[in-house]
């Protein structure tokens, strides 16, 4: 049974976030687009095409330990060659101690993204990421208060 575009685009952002867990910055240049990419990380300017995008992701990498993302929300909208996908990523992460090149303490982080991708004849690659950091805690936490 052949798979979806929803699944294949589904796969295709699950293995994004996989090779960034990896740091296999050789896989992760492959999953852009060759031309017209950008990409905007939390706090940081607009970044355009490959050699920026792709320097951003090797210098993460190599100030980064260790990162784990764990997706909530997923949707996908398609629009011919085109998905969208809004995601909240939930990242643990990690850089090296001061002293004793053991692990620091881990952090996390609260990141809502999208992902846009295009249909190529190798599959779904990236076109554009956005990552913007959720400031506000939800509104679910005061509920849990019971009055005193």
């Amino acid at each position: 049974m052949s798979r979806t575009d929803v699944e294949l685009v589904e796969e295709a952002n699950t293995t994004f976030y996989e090779t960034m867990e990896r740091g296999d910055f050789e896989e992760l240049s492959s999953l852009w687009l060759d031309e017209g990419i950008s990409c905007i990380h939390p706090g940081w300017p607009v970044l355009t095409g490959r050699g920026e995008v792709l320097r951003s992701y090797a210098l993460i990498m190599a100030n980064t330990e260790y990162i784990q993302f764990f997706l909530t929300d997923v949707k996908v909208s398609l629009a011919g060659d085109t998905a969208l996908v809004t995601c909240t990523e939930n990242i643990l992460s990690g850089g090296p101690a001061e002293e004793s090149g053991e692990l620091g303490p881990l952090v996390g982080q609260l990141v809502v993204a999208t992902n846009v991708f295009r249909r190529t004849s190798d599959g779904w690659k990236i076109w554009s990421h956005h990552g913007s950091p959720v400031l506000a805690e939800s509104d679910d936490e005061e509920d849990d208060e019971t009055p005193s």
